[in-house]
């Protein structure tokens, strides 16, 4: 966007940040503090009267760089999602809200989940926990990486060896979850050999069979229209500055009936799951099973895949940040 208009979003969404979380009588010394402002030069200027004009009074004269700098300590001081979105990367929407459950990795019969608190959104595992992961930790700004999943492993099964040997721990239950799925273990295998590169335990951690949707029923319990679409994700990366990767590996059950035949309602379905997803700030991509049947060649096509995506996300990120 021109400068100008940028400097204006900037300045408008700094004040409103303010205005929202700090008293009338505390918000001089606010932007004395954060901002490294000096005392207004003017009676005139009164908090009391309005706080967001204000303190955008206060940053009226402040450059692009010097705001976007401003907006980040305002973040860390008191969170902000209209903030964050702007200094998202270009092209880049974070997901708003925080993550508050992460159920993964089924090995076994799907889990009954029950809303145990609505108005707190509280759920609870109440059958086959034992077949599923829950990650329990908070997430923060930098998203999860695999050291991360690495050490809530460690923590939850009592681990003592190296962070290494845990860390292959974790890859062997991750990859129970995909048992009989030969093309989404090509995915995941290619990408944890990412693991053993220098920093890769810095990446993001891929997080197979995610739980998205809940339903209790089946198709059969359910009837019409059937049951939601698309209840797991079949990969999750948590990135930085809350993105959030879905990859898809498309079987037949994508476009076509139990028969084979063509079914376009089944891809319509599909797409329409997409687009939600994508107006909620997830990105999806998606990987015709077809394109990794041909093994070495397979492989490379998803490293490369990968190698774009951490360029587009993780560079453009970084530099935000930085």
């Amino acid at each position: 966007m021109p400068n100008a208009g940028r400097k204006q979003e900037l300045r408008d969404a700094i004040a409103e940040a303010i205005a929202g979380s700090v008293k009338a009588y505390d918000v001089a010394e606010v932007c004395e503090r954060l901002f490294g402002l000096d005392p207004p030069a003017s009676v005139y200027d009164d908090p009391f009267k309005s706080k967001r004009v204000y303190v955008r009074s206060r940053l009226m004269y402040k450059p692009v760089a010097e705001l976007e700098a401003l907006a980040r300590k305002v973040i860390e001081e008191y969170g902000d999602p209209t903030l964050e979105q702007l200094l998202a990367p270009s092209g880049l929407v974070g997901v708003s809200g925080e993550l508050k459950n992460l159920i993964f990795a089924a090995n076994g019969p799907k889990p009954r989940i029950v809303l145990r608190d609505a108005i707190n959104n509280i759920i609870e595992i109440t059958e086959n926990a034992e077949f599923c992961l829950v990650y329990d930790r908070p997430l923060t700004e930098s998203g999860l990486s695999w050291r991360d999943l690495t050490a809530w492993w460690a923590a939850t099964q009592a681990l003592t060896g190296t962070e290494r040997e845990s860390a292959h721990s974790l890859y062997r239950r991750l990859d129970q979850s995909m048992s009989g799925n030969e093309v989404e273990r090509l995915v995941f295998k290619t990408y944890a050999e990412l693991y053993g590169t220098p920093n890769g335990f810095e990446l993001p951690a891929l997080i197979p069979q995610v739980y998205l949707h809940y339903d209790p029923y089946t198709r059969k319990d359910r009837g019409s229209p059937g049951p939601l679409t698309r209840q797991r994700m079949d990969f999750l990366l948590l990135l930085p500055q809350r993105q959030r990767i879905v990859i898809e590996v498309d079987g037949r059950q994508h476009y076509a009936d139990e028969d084979g035949r063509a079914a376009p309602e089944r891809y319509a379905e599909t797409m329409k799951e997409d687009r939600s997803l994508r107006l909620s700030g997830y990105e999806v991509y998606r990987f015709g099973a077809k394109e990794l049947m041909n093994g070495h060649a397979s492989r490379e096509l998803v490293r490369s895949f990968f190698e774009s995506l951490f360029e587009r996300h993780l560079t453009n990120a970084s530099q935000k940040t930085g």
